[in-house]
């Protein structure tokens, strides 16, 4: 619903009509928001579509009546929508998978650091693009912070969201949670330790739930640090040094958001403009702002949402020359 808004709203100020498809698993709350923004528009102008069959995206998406594509989600969707558009130039802005790197220095605000990591669990369990998975750890607290990371983990309360207290929902669908559970059976496969999680509680019976879960002594070529998992799945990495913590950050194929640990202001300076990544927040798990550009490098994404740049993605620029 947020990522909608963030959309129609710069969309409706440069004058265009809107046509909104969403997610097929999870339509009701940006159906809602579609109907309270056309209950005060004239009709027509915002337009929603909604089901689960492929063709209705790809009819969007190749009709000669929609001049610009925005669209948030798989970077496999992604590549799919720009090879269409391509054909006929139709712009695009993409927002689309990401890997990030959560980079902890040992001088690091160790409780500040710690409540960032953990935020990868209880945001949408795990099932956001801006996630920290990628836990990028000095190795001289490495065992230490790990061990704190598990702790953590063992008073996440996990439900029905709706119950008081309960900070980790379920998982989208039982697909996703499959999903997940592949990549988590493939991370121990490949010789990372499970220091907590991997299963589904066994007080939930039901509902797409599983714990979380925690990966140490993973090395940046493993599948669990390469892949966007989508779930509460986090892979522990140690480096050495602030070189090593650049290059293994930036060693992904994508490059949405990272996250940045230190009491150092010029390291984090530093290290944050060495980060090839749309956003970098330093000593923060969150912090997003509306006038700010939200986007990607390498397969995240094309163009930027937010503020000014998102006036520029949803309008055409014109040069009029008038001679008297």
């Amino acid at each position: 619903m947020t990522n909608c808004a963030g959309k129609i709203g710069p969309a409706l100020a440069c004058g265009n009509t809107v046509v909104v498809k969403p997610a097929p698993v999870d339509p009701l709350g940006v159906g809602a928001l579609c109907r309270i923004v056309d209950g005060v528009l004239p009709p027509g102008v915002l337009n929603f579509v909604c089901g689960s069959a492929p063709a209705i995206g790809e009819a969007l998406v190749e009709s000669p009546d929609v001049d610009m594509i925005s669209f948030t989600g798989s970077t496999a969707v992604g590549l799919r929508i720009q090879e269409s558009a391509a054909r006929s130039l139709k712009r695009t802005l993409l927002e689309l998978g990401g890997k990030s790197p959560q980079i902890v220095f040992a001088d690091a605000d160790r409780d500040a650091a710690l409540r960032g990591a953990a935020q990868v669990w209880t945001f949408h369990s795990g099932q956001i693009c801006i996630a920290g998975t990628r836990l990028l750890i000095e190795q001289s607290i490495y065992d230490e912070f790990t061990a704190a990371l598990v702790e953590r983990a063992r008073t996440i309360t996990i439900g029905d969201p709706r119950e008081r207290g309960v900070v980790m929902g379920p998982l989208v669908s039982a697909a996703q949670r499959e999903r997940v559970e592949r990549h988590i059976a493939q991370g121990v496969e490949e010789g990372a330790v499970l220091a907590c999680g991997g299963k589904r509680p066994a007080h939930l019976k039901r509902g797409w739930y599983v714990e979380p879960t925690l990966f140490t002594r993973a090395t940046n070529t493993m599948t669990v640090a390469r892949e966007e998992i989508f779930g509460p799945v986090i892979t522990a990495i140690p480096f050495r040094d602030e070189a090593e913590a650049i290059a293994l950050a930036n060693d992904s194929d994508y490059g949405l958001y990272a996250y940045l640990w230190t009491r150092d202001r010029a390291r984090g300076t530093r290290v944050a403009r060495a980060l090839r990544t749309g956003t970098v927040q330093v000593n923060s798990a969150s912090g997003m702002h509306p006038d700010a550009p939200f986007g990607g490098y390498k397969r995240s994404g094309i163009g930027r949402d937010g503020g000014a740049w998102a006036l520029a993605a949803y309008s055409e620029t014109k040069y009029i020359g008038w001679t008297a």
